[in-house]
């Protein structure tokens, strides 16, 4: 018989082992970690109740359920694929007619880039409960008629309109070609840094569709070979315009459905330009463009006549360095209309009359509004989300239309945003922050108050508690310049500060980018925890250009990038250096896209500060990146060639004396691998050994299958192994 004081001590070592479980690589990709959400949420316009996509494992069966606001309860299923066999894949999206009467259902979904992709789509009838496959083919972007008569789509670089009583379509343009003319549908370097795709719009009346047509003649091609399973690589070519090469040639067309005729607009005097954002006002004969010049430090917001094609600038935008492009243009009925602008230093709400003569500027402030939700022109309401209550939170909103009556509608610190009700009277708030897991919560619009709790994500909390996780400590790190920065720290869970600890940092750093933000964890995050556990601190700063803390701070690094970011990155590491429970001499970094461009600099510049780094994707000599992204932030290489030069990583390879492992995916579409490839024969010739991994065919994202196993281990080993 086993005595008392042994039992206890048995239930204390089993306590132990249970409160200490380890995070596994296999456990972050696996789902362990999955939150709950709210697939798809979709506020409808015409009644006051929203729709969610919901699977059903047991069935695999997915529905489309239609909720009420006031109640949150089910009101019924508005369709079942169960029901259809049609739709035995599922449903990856779905869009309403504007009467909500119909539904488009996207499924078998194949992606062409980050946002574009083909799908075949079928239409289903809510009331008669019919469902009809659309074609035989896949399309793009289909779109309803505000009317509810008519299908716009793009297939292969047209663009068609299809009626919906005769199931005829009538071809809007016939010159699309692929890596020529695109039709409707956005060209590589929009899609990725205007980020949009569909480049057509109906007016209000159902009778025109304006367009965006794209000439990609004269942009140079890019090449890669996808290596797959074949005896032979393939070879996926596409138009990509690098810094300072030729862009697009846009224009703008306004098609006439009942005459069948195409107008070209003639928008002034531009040359070299953009056409960033289109759309139709209330006014159902006015189209609105925004035209950016190619340094975009200058915006107009033209009016077009959709008669007479008639063009006229009603608001100029401009900035010494460059002009942020937003969905934020929103018409009110008598076509005034709501602008978003950093024009006073911080991104605020203003409002403009329907010929853009500034009527209010309606938000005020050194913080930065982050999202527009919209205008309850009932009672002439703005709903919007900001950083008000910090850099690092997001709160919701409302505010009168004439700038006052202010009321801070979300109730706890962290990041909270809104999905209002289409009476404004409801809202959905989705909390979360560093210690909670996302919260859907039931709210009033009027004073924020909770009604009803959605979903809290419960279960997964109470599965982290064996985990006993560390916090992620938030804090403002002062450099030795003086310069503040926001910061956030994992310590180890049994952290001595007697001890001497190595620090892994991670960073992303792009303009106008956060990753020091109180909301709760990414994939990422847990692998950080995971590190944690093994005995490492991790810590993250956001240096100067990063974003939410004004336009003077996140434009400082304007025509070069990568200066001031890394010297920030530099100089943080050897202020936690200097904490008394950090080894000075382990520190590493780490990042992703921008942010392997970042590490990549800091083992160079920072070659006595950092022990070792590991580079994701990097960008390695801006030269070879794209034109839009660039070009903001450096102009072209033919006019600031030192910017370029003097702080890409390929140029200082001589100065590499840590490990470093370098890491692409070489059907990386956005970041080439040539930046890769370039710096590794950068460092051989100047007889530099590193750690190189290259995924075959893999995107800028780097997924798949085991792909992000396989990837978080080696890189999980390299930093045991060198740190």
């Amino acid at each position: 018989m086993y005595s008392k004081k042994i039992i206890a001590l048995f239930l204390f070592l089993c306590f132990t082992v249970v409160g200490q479980q380890k995070i596994t690589i296999d456990e972050m990709y696996n789902g362990t970690f999955r939150a709950q959400g709210m697939e798809e949420l979709q506020s409808l316009k015409n009644t006051n109740q929203y729709t969610v996509l919901n699977a059903d494992r047991q069935s695999r069966s997915m529905q489309i359920d239609l909720y009420d606001f006031a109640t949150l309860k089910k009101v019924s299923t508005l369709i079942d694929t169960k029901a259809h066999k049609e739709l035995s894949d599922g449903i990856d999206s779905y869009t309403f007619d504007a009467g909500e009467k119909m539904i488009l259902l996207a499924c078998n979904t194949n992606q062409i880039f980050r946002h574009s992709f083909t799908a075949d789509y079928f239409l289903y009838d809510i009331a008669s409960k019919k469902l009809r496959k659309l074609f035989d083919f896949q399309i793009q972007e289909p779109t309803f008629s505000p009317d509810g008569s008519m299908i716009a789509y793009a297939k292969e670089n047209n663009l068609y309109v299809y009626n919906l009583a005769s199931n005829q379509s009538t071809p809007i343009t016939t010159d699309g070609q692929k890596n020529s003319i695109i039709n409707g549908i956005t060209d590589w370097v929009y899609e990725e840094e205007f980020a949009f795709v569909k480049a057509f719009d109906w007016s209000a009346d159902s009778k025109k569709v304006a367009y965006i047509r794209f000439d990609e003649t004269q942009v140079p091609e890019f090449s890669m070979s996808m290596f797959a399973k074949d005896l032979y690589p393939t070879m996926q070519t596409f138009k990509y315009p690098k810094a300072g090469e030729n862009n697009a040639v846009v224009s703008l067309h306004i098609y006439n459905v009942n005459s069948n005729a195409v107008k070209n607009i003639n928008l002034g005097n531009y040359k070299d330009f953009y056409i960033a954002r289109m759309k139709w006002t209330n006014d159902a004969n006015t189209l609105s463009a925004q035209v950016l010049n190619r340094h975009q430090n200058n915006l107009d917001l033209v009016f077009i006549d959709g008669n007479s094609g008639s063009a006229k600038v009603v608001l100029n935008e401009k900035d010494k360095a460059y002009v942020d492009v937003t969905d934020n243009l929103t018409f009110l009925k008598d076509n005034s209309f709501i602008w978003t602008s950093e024009k006073d230093g911080f991104n605020h709400i203003y409002l403009y009359d329907k010929n853009g003569k500034l009527k209010n500027q309606v938000t005020k402030g050194k913080w930065e509004v982050t999202n527009y939700y919209g205008l309850d022109e009932k009672t002439n309401t703005v709903f919007y989300q900001s950083v008000e209550n910090g850099s690092i939170n997001r709160d919701v909103y409302r505010i009168g239309l004439d700038g006052k009556n202010k009321v801070r509608l979300s109730q706890f610190t962290g990041t909270n945003a809104a999905t209002f009700s289409p009476n404004f009277q409801y809202y959905i708030n989705t909390f979360s922050s560093a210690a909670q897991p996302t919260k859907y919560t039931l709210n009033d619009a009027k004073f924020g108050k909770q009604v009803q709790v959605i979903e809290n994500n419960e279960a997964l909390a109470a599965k982290l508690k064996n985990y006993d996780l560390p916090a992620k400590e938030f804090f403002v790190l002062k450099t030795a310049k003086g310069i503040e920065l926001n910061a956030w720290m994992i310590k180890p869970k049994d952290f001595d500060a007697t001890k001497k600890y190595p620090v892994f940092m991670y960073q992303y750093s792009g303009p106008g980018s956060q990753q020091v933000n109180n909301e709760w964890n990414s994939t990422d995050d847990y692998w950080f925890m995971m590190l944690s556990q093994q005995g490492y601190i991790v810590a993250c700063v956001d240096g100067r250009g990063t974003g939410f803390k004004g336009a003077d701070f996140k434009k400082v690094t304007q025509l070069q990038l990568g200066k001031y970011e890394v010297e920030d990155q530099i100089d943080a590491a050897k202020a936690i250096g200097n904490y008394s429970f950090v080894d000075k001499a382990r520190i590493g970094i780490f990042g992703w896209s921008y942010g392997g461009f970042m590490s990549s600099n800091c083992i160079l510049k920072g070659n006595d500060v950092f022990k070792m780094a590991i580079a994701v994707a990097p960008v390695t000599n801006w030269r070879f990146y794209d034109s839009v992204y660039t070009e903001r932030y450096m102009q072209t290489p033919q006019e600031n060639a030192s910017g370029y030069d003097d702080n890409s990583p390929i140029n200082h390879v001589s100065k590499l004396k840590g490990k470093f492992l370098l890491i692409h995916g070489s059907g990386d579409d956005n970041v080439h691998v040539q930046n890769s490839m370039q710096m590794m024969e950068a460092l051989i010739q100047a007889n530099k050994q590193f750690d190189s991994q290259i995924y075959p065919d893999n995107n800028h994202g780097i997924y798949g299958g085991k792909t992000r196993i396989q990837l978080y281990t080696k890189m999980t080993n390299f930093i045991k192994e060198n740190l």
